[in-house]
């Protein structure tokens, strides 16, 4: 399954700030675009993985 998210990135003072719209908890920070990027994508995947398992318990 592709799943599609909206990444928001802001640029304050020497830091990126990203956060995903969509996802609740979804967000960071870093001092290159790669690596705010990157961070997301890892938020994203540990989010979705901590409610599949919420999912399962209940």
């Amino acid at each position: 399954m592709i799943r599609e998210f909206t990444g928001i990135i802001e640029k304050h003072g020497k830091w990126y700030v990203g956060y995903v719209e969509e996802l609740h908890g979804a967000n960071t920070q870093a001092h290159t675009l790669k690596e705010v990027r990157k961070n997301l994508i890892e938020a994203i995947e540990l989010i979705l993985e901590a409610n599949k398992e919420l999912a399962a318990i209940k």
